[in-house]
């Protein structure tokens, strides 16, 4: 059974291990110039950018030199569900577009078997593929991860165990979708429009839910600049902002328009923003979700995903079971 798997799918783990590592061996070598910017590590200057002048030094030649390969990971959002699309996609719709299926399903070895082999060989190399990418992107971003924290969206669906389940979501979605269509491409495309609607469905719907948020309040501060007064209480960068703005003296939260209005009046009076809404009890008020949340966040998410791909392949094992031929 595996001489015959790594025959039929040798081309597409080949292609994928390839791409795999031109990517990995280029974030190494970036990464090794923008970690030397750091010479006791960027875990050492964590809260430390605006207090510890070489940390601060570090951090800003760290965006002007390597800002824009942080922008391309956007493009890195996809490895997942091409590495489980690509490897799903063709397990059961080749067997079924070539005709195969014919001799595979009556040999020695029971069609359930042989399915299970394959279900469990390509599932494994889905997530082991996935897997050493992601621990070199996670390496990679850790300069960025300490300066903006890992809840952000181009590092939180980068990192962690999240892409190792959106791999095998898509997975799921494309070995499914290739025992009901029969054909591999058409297989693909149904993996990554899906990827892509529960995805942005997760991030933007469901994350946000997964534990309530906190809210920290406190008066504006007197001093600071003229501009939007003082700055946002919470717990830093490292945070997941989810809502922030004003309050008046009895906790009410203003509207932007009432806050634009305050603002109005002070300028007119020529008065400091900052000591005008502090003298009339104005508070800044953050609902967000803490840093140390991220792990928790990780595993709820990943096990959604996971528990969806779970269901997907045991709709194919039964409709396998039941001949669909």
């Amino acid at each position: 059974m595996t001489w015959l798997i790594w025959r039929q799918h040798r081309t597409e783990i080949c292609v994928l291990g390839l791409l795999v590592g031109m990517f990995g061996i280029a974030l190494v070598v970036l990464g090794t110039q923008a970690h030397d910017l750091f010479p006791g590590g960027p875990a050492r200057c964590a809260g430390e950018a605006g207090v510890n002048e070489t940390c601060a030094a570090s951090f800003r030649r760290l965006d002007e030199e390597y800002g824009y390969v942080e922008n391309l990971l956007a493009v890195f959002y996809l490895v997942p569900v091409v590495i489980g699309a690509f490897l799903g996609a063709p397990l059961l719709a080749r067997e079924l577009e070539d005709g195969t299926w014919q001799l595979a399903w009556t040999q020695a070895v029971p069609r359930m078997r042989w399915l299970a082999a394959k279900l469990a060989a390509l599932a494994g190399v889905t997530a082991t593929l996935t897997g050493m990418f992601t621990a070199v992107l996670t390496w990679f971003r850790q300069p960025f991860d300490v300066w903006e924290g890992r809840f952000q969206y181009d590092a939180f669906d980068l990192e962690g165990l999240v892409p190792v389940a959106y791999a095998l979501f898509a997975f799921g979605v494309a070995t499914a979708a290739g025992a009901i269509l029969r054909r591999s491409l058409p297989a693909f495309g149904v993996a990554f429009g899906a990827f892509l609607a529960a995805r942005m469905s997760v991030a933007l719907l469901a994350r946000p839910a997964y534990a309530t948020p906190l809210t920290a309040m406190e008066p504006v501060a007197v001093g600071g600049s003229k501009g939007q007064a003082g700055h946002r209480p919470g717990s830093g960068n490292a945070s997941w902002l989810i809502e922030h703005g004003y309050a008046d003296a009895t906790g009410r939260r203003l509207s932007w328009t009432e806050y634009y209005e305050l603002e109005a009046v002070a300028n007119r009076a020529g008065t400091n923003l900052n000591q005008f809404l502090h003298a009339r009890g104005i508070q800044q008020f953050k609902v967000y979700h803490p840093a140390d949340r991220f792990w928790t966040f990780q595993l709820i998410e990943a096990a959604l995903f996971v528990a969806v791909a779970a269901v997907l392949i045991a709709v194919v094992l039964w409709r396998v079971r039941r001949r669909m031929i």
